[in-house]
């Protein structure tokens, strides 16, 4: 089977903006790490960010894996063009749901009794990302819009997965600092803001990328 050439620097920047975009989205554990962060301060904020991705590296993983096991099928022309197409339409409902979602309704309730350590913090947030495998269906998605599958080059897969972990630790890295930064002046509100400023913008995209594919 002829492999395609792959350039390295393009994977890793493919890999930092998939993990970057999986992670932003503010549901209970991006609310459960601002909590943290507000309460508890930036660094048991941003191990619950770690803990978060580790379990999407472990689902990227599981994602990355079982396309690859089916690269034959999916690199037929007709078949790669409706992965594309329905790949747009799911990152379409990605966004729309991430536009009317309220992902703070539960922020009072979870993650403010006791600080813990450091440890226990990063397992509540791999536990309660793990929880959630519906961002298969995101990786999913990401991966097949990005042509990120690597078959038979398992250095390059390592670099790729590797990537993706990087790109959700530096959102969150990121994420706690400014919160850190601006809790006397953050609000609740914010993390409604944030979500459907993110969803119209994957709505977007998403729609331009469905649109391209199809003319």
């Amino acid at each position: 089977m002829w492999i395609q050439p792959v350039d390295t620097l393009e994977l890793i920047v493919k890999g930092i903006f998939v993990g970057a975009i999986a992670s932003a989205p503010m549901g209970p554990v991006g609310v459960l790490i601002v909590q943290r962060t507000l309460k508890k301060g930036r660094w048991y904020g941003f191990v619950t960010g770690v803990g978060a991705a580790v379990s999407d590296l472990v689902y990227a993983v599981v994602t990355g894996v079982g396309m690859a096991m089916v690269l034959d099928l999916i690199e037929r022309p007709s078949n790669l063009y409706w992965l594309k197409v329905i790949g747009g339409v799911m990152l379409f409902c990605f966004g729309v749901f991430c536009m009317f979602s309220n992902p703070t309704r539960g922020m009072r309730q979870s993650g403010i009794n006791g600080k813990g350590t450091l440890l226990h913090n990063a397992g509540t947030g791999f536990l309660l990302t793990l929880s959630n495998p519906l961002i298969i269906f995101l990786f999913m998605a990401m991966m097949a819009r990005l042509d990120f599958v690597v078959p038979e080059r398992y250095w390059l897969q390592a670099l790729a997965y590797t990537s993706i972990f990087g790109g959700a630790l530096l959102w969150w890295l990121g994420l706690t600092a400014v919160i850190d930064k601006a809790r006397e002046h953050f609000q609740v509100s914010t993390i409604l803001y944030f979500n459907r400023i993110l969803g119209l913008i994957v709505i977007i995209a998403s729609l331009v990328a469905i649109f391209t594919t199809i003319l």
